[in-house]
Formats: structure tokens, C-alpha cells, sequence
């Protein structure tokens, strides 16, 4: 993977700040978007070297995607990854059906879904030219499942997986397409909010409610996205990954969709 190019969206910060390490450390030049983390971003491109650059894009906007694209392939001449992360939700009780409006649905629906697409059409011409070019989308197990922060944040995840496959069909065999769809992942967003002490509590309940007996951080979902990404898995294309420690395995049994985090 040495020299080949990335774009990760919402880069700076938690599950896509993982990504750009990991694939920083594979000799790969990263592109880190930001909207509003600027100091994070830059802060990790120089942290990660390997020519990475931070580029500001709210890529809600599609000029902001094709411009984000252009910036890639005028630092580097070339785009081989393209890994859609940022995202957004808003938390509700799935059971109150008065918690949500249409500009809720529209809002996050923007960004989940209709910005990932925007980004896959502006990259997709460099990523054409490439011998080994691939997508990976960050999805959710509540798209899978109908469960999560909100109802709102399940179907746009849902209408996520269902572009990773159709992108995968049209787009081979020049691009692969694949997402990873991951459960709970501890990240700095949750210990912000609820300190040190409260947020290994929140680890040490989750790694009790899940099969693999451990709470999943940023780190194991950047391992099976940049795994995806590699060359080396050149057969594999339209695939969406579960990475929740197998919590999957219990949906519909111990625990109530509505209910899970």
C-alpha cells in the first residue's frame, strides 16, 4: 500500500483519526478532511507524516466534495482510497415517535448518505486510472438492525449499506466498494462527556453485554477498513463487515432493538 493515496472523511477526530494512523503506518498518504476540527486535523497530519495534509470541506456540498478530490490529486497526482466516515446522528428513544422531525431525517440524511455519494462521484474519476482502487464506507450495525441512537440515524445507515452495494455493482471491476458497519466504539466523544471514571464504567458495561467480552475502540475499526482497502483483497467487493465484538449475535434475543446503544 506504500505511496498509494487516501481521502478519509471526518479524518481528524475518533474512528477516522484511526484510520489515518493506520494507514499512515502502511505508507500511505493521507488527505485528512475536517469541517470544523481544524487543530485536530493538522495536528494529525503532522503526527502521522508520510505527506499527509488537512483539507476543510463540509462535503454536505457537493462542490466541497469535487473540491476536496481536486485537492488530492493536486498534492499527489493520483486517489486509491476513498474512505467515508463523517457522520452525524441525533439521539432518541426509537419508541417516541414525537422526538424526531423530517428536517432531522433530512439533516443527518445528508450527511450519512447523500455526502458519501457526492464524495464517490467526485473521486471516482482519479480512482479510475488506478490498478487497486477501493472504497470503504463506515455504516452501522443499527442500519442493519433498525436500532441505535435514533431511528433517524438507523435508516440513514441503512440507505448507506444499500449505496455500498449498488456502487459496488457499478463501479467494478475499477473500484471496490465494501463498508464496515461497526456497534459501540469508545472514543474520545464518549469520555468527553462523561469523564475518565464514567467512561470505562460504559466500557466495562459493554465488554459484560457482548460475546467477544470486550468494549470495541477506534482502533479495531480501522484494522478491517484499511484490511478492505488492501490490494491484496482484490476478490472482495460489495461487503458489509460486522465489527461489534459479536453483539449481532444476541439481536432479537437478550436485548430489544429500541433499546440498544
Amino acid at each position: 500500500m506504500k505511496g498509494r493515496v487516501a481521502i478519509v472523511t471526518g479524518g481528524g477526530t475518533g474512528i477516522g483519526a484511526a484510520i489515518v494512523r493506520r494507514l499512515a503506518g502502511q505508507g500511505v498518504r493521507c488527505v485528512i478532511n475536517y469541517a470544523s476540527s481544524r487543530d485536530d486535523a493538522e495536528a494529525l497530519a503532522a503526527e502521522v507524516g508520510e505527506g499527509a495534509i488537512a483539507v476543510q470541506a463540509d462535503i454536505v456540498d457537493d462542490a466541497a466534495c469535487r473540491d476536496l478530490a481536486r485537492a488530492a490529486t493536486d498534492a499527489f497526482g493520483r486517489i486509491d482510497f476513498l474512505v467515508n466516515n463523517a457522520g452525524r446522528t441525533k439521539f432518541a428513544n426509537h419508541e417516541d415517535l414525537e422526538a424526531l422531525s423530517a428536517e432531522d431525517f433530512v439533516d443527518i440524511y445528508k450527511l450519512n448518505v447523500i455526502a458519501a455519494f457526492q464524495m464517490i462521484r467526485a473521486c471516482a474519476p482519479a480512482m479510475r486510472e488506478g490498478d487497486a482502487s477501493a472504497v470503504v464506507n463506515i455504516a452501522s450495525v443499527a442500519g442493519e438492525f433498525g436500532m441505535g441512537s435514533s431511528a433517524a440515524y438507523a435508516a440513514s445507515k441503512g440507505a448507506l449499506s444499500t449505496l455500498t452495494l449498488s456502487m459496488a455493482r457499478v463501479l467494478a471491476p475499477a473500484i471496490r466498494v465494501n463498508a464496515v458497519a461497526p456497534g459501540y466504539v469508545g472514543t474520545g466523544w464518549f469520555e468527553k462527556r462523561l469523564g475518565a471514571e464514567g467512561f470505562a464504567k460504559l466500557n466495562q458495561r459493554i465488554a459484560a453485554s457482548v460475546p467477544m467480552g470486550l468494549a470495541t475502540m477506534a482502533e479495531d475499526v480501522a484494522a478491517p477498513v484499511v484490511s478492505l482497502l488492501d490490494p491484496a483483497m482484490r476478490a472482495v467487493t460489495g461487503e458489509i463487515l460486522l465489527v461489534d465484538a459479536g453483539s449481532h449475535l444476541d439481536v432479537g434475543l437478550s436485548r430489544r432493538p429500541g433499546k440498544d446503544n
